[in-house]
C-alpha cells in the first residue's frame, strides 16, 4: 500500500480544528446567498420570530432559515428532510448555517408559515442575479453541453 494516497486517521484529534472558512471559495455561491440574506431587513420582507420571544426554548433566526430554503433552490432540494440531511454533512450549508443544523419538522414549518415572504425573497434574489447577469441557479453539465454551437 505505500503507491496509493493515505487518508487520515478517523480517530485522530488535531491541535488546530480545521476552519470551514478555508473551505468554501471565494467565488462560492453560498457567499452571495450569505451576503444577500444578511443585508435584507427582514421584519420589513415580512418574516415573523424576527424578535426573540422571553421565554420558551430559543428558536433558529429566520435568516438562517432562509438562506436554507434559498440554498435548497439554488440546487433544487424540495424536500425538508434532505434539507436536513444536507445541513448534516454539506460543508456549503455547515459554513452557511454556520454549523446549525435544524430538524426536517422546523423546515417544513418555517416553508409553511413563512411562504408569501419567501417567494418575495426569491423573487428579489432572481433579479438580482439577473442585473449582475448571473444565473440564480448553478450550471449544470445538461445545460452546458446543449448550449454549444
Amino acid at each position: 500500500m505505500k503507491r496509493f494516497m493515505a487518508g487520515h486517521d478517523r480517530s485522530q484529534h488535531t491541535l488546530f480544528p480545521e476552519s470551514l472558512e478555508d473551505d468554501i471559495a471565494e467565488d462560492n455561491p453560498v457567499r452571495v446567498v450569505d451576503v444577500f440574506v444578511d443585508g435584507l431587513d427582514l421584519a420589513k420582507q415580512g418574516f415573523d420570530g424576527v424578535q426573540p420571544e422571553a421565554t420558551g426554548r430559543p428558536s433558529y433566526h429566520p435568516a438562517v432559515l432562509l438562506k436554507l430554503s434559498i440554498y435548497g433552490y439554488l440546487n433544487r432540494i424540495q424536500s425538508s428532510r434532505r434539507l436536513e440531511r444536507e445541513s448534516q454533512r454539506n460543508v456549503e450549508l455547515m459554513w452557511l448555517l454556520t454549523r446549525l443544523m435544524p430538524d426536517c419538522k422546523t423546515i417544513a414549518d418555517f416553508r409553511k408559515d413563512q411562504g408569501s415572504a419567501i417567494r418575495r425573497v426569491c423573487r428579489e434574489f432572481v433579479l438580482l442575479c439577473r442585473r449582475l447577469n448571473r444565473s440564480p441557479r448553478p450550471s449544470s453539465p445538461s445545460t452546458a453541453a446543449s448550449s454549444r454551437p
